[in-house]
């Protein structure tokens, strides 16, 4: 495939007015199902029949988001949990093994520890962050390595290539959740990883009003999960939602430079706060990975952490008072969002530190972010 930038990619590839009446906003194609007629015959390339399988508009997002991961094709999934139980089901047999980031999505663990177990399928959690840790994991029936890097609430970052080698020499395949660097920042394909997935409800969508997912991987993979995980378990992206993805998608690489530098910009902020005890953020210098994190992206979203040196109660307190912090589970909108998952934590566990809140900043202007926290502050402490 020709290389073209981001930027063109997100804006242009894909697109093709004369389709659609010279409209520079491809039309929702809002149909279930599609007959034979001209321009639309069996077997011809691009046909479409039922919408389960595929979709016009749903086609369009799905060829610009792989060309954004530098891979072969792409499936759009009406959840991220649908694109990630899909990708992780195409590679499982009964009575497998798998590895996995113990600081991976809750669900997502839950899926492999819980779920998956009615099928003699086990799992080994990994911290991510040694190599040789991985390696050692691995067991003659092991079939995936299942990544998250950087992981949404401690940011431990995997070094992709190195695992990606680690699971071709053992012959198991790779599956990453990239939703945090989203694929303007980090192209884990490119590393050697198979599979690529995303909750499409955060950077992608980018306005909290979808709710969907993608996976990413060579045109063998995705044929076969568009077959068989996709549409037999009928977690397809509707034409809506495809249509609210793409517009999401136009803007992507803006958008992320804007989440970026704001980041950047507060953790340097937080940073010397006397209430902040330490910043967690893979691309801000004091993350212990921060060489690693340069080496295999080039930037990071608007998602981080940091250690709050005050009780439970008033980091609770704290997301009540904040005026333009929402308190909930999500991240990846426009807004900024604020969780303390470490409030009442007595010590550190596998996915959250003692004091640690969970901070998305949005696309406001950090002057107004700042002052905002500081209001807060003087009313919680």
């Amino acid at each position: 495939m020709q290389k073209f930038s981001k930027e063109y990619i997100c804006t242009h590839y894909a697109d093709d007015p004369s389709r659609y009446m010279g409209a520079v906003n491809p039309p929702i194609f809002q149909s279930s199902l599609f007959t034979e007629c001209e321009g639309n015959e069996p077997g011809k390339e691009g046909r479409w029949a039922y919408t389960r399988v595929s979709n016009p508009t749903t086609d369009i997002v799905e060829r610009k988001i792989a060309a954004l991961e530098n891979g072969e094709a792409c499936l759009a999934f009406s959840s991220g949990m649908g694109a990630i139980t899909a990708a992780i089901m195409h590679y499982m047999k009964k009575d497998c093994h798998v590895v996995a980031v113990a600081s991976a999505y809750g669900p997502t663990k839950n899926f492999l520890e819980k779920y998956l177990s009615r099928f003699g399928i086990t799992v080994t959690w990994i911290t991510g962050n040694d190599v040789q840790e991985i390696e050692d994991a691995v067991q003659p029936n092991t079939t995936l390595i299942y990544l998250e890097s950087p992981s949404s609430m401690l940011f431990i970052v995997q070094d992709l290539k190195a695992i990606a080698d680690i699971a071709k020499r053992h012959g198991i395949h790779t599956v990453i959740d990239n939703s945090y660097a989203t694929p303007i920042f980090q192209n884990p394909l490119d590393f050697g990883i198979d599979l690529v997935v995303h909750t499409a409800s955060k950077y992608l969508g980018g306005h909290s009003d979808i709710v969907a997912g993608v996976v990413v991987g060579s045109k063998e993979d995705i044929k076969s999960i568009q077959s068989n995980e996709r549409e037999l378990y009928g977690a397809v992206q509707s034409p809506f939602d495809s249509y609210l993805m793409l517009r999401g998608v136009r803007t992507l690489a803006t958008r992320m430079k804007a989440h970026f530098a704001n980041a950047m910009d507060m953790a340097d902020w937080f940073a010397k706060q006397d209430y902040v005890k330490e910043v967690v953020y893979p691309y801000y210098h004091t993350h212990p990975q921060y060489e690693l994190a340069k080496k295999q992206m080039t930037g990071a979203c608007g998602l981080m952490s940091v250690i709050l040196d005050m009780p439970g109660e008033k980091m609770v307190q704290l997301g009540k008072e904040l005026q333009l912090f929402h308190v909930g589970p999500s991240w990846g909108g426009y807004e900024c969002m604020y969780t303390c998952g470490g409030a009442f934590l007595t010590e550190d566990t596998p996915t959250c530190r003692k004091g640690m809140a969970r901070i998305h900043i949005g696309q406001e202007d950090t002057a107004t972010l700042k002052e905002d926290w500081e209001q807060a502050i003087k009313k919680v402490l």
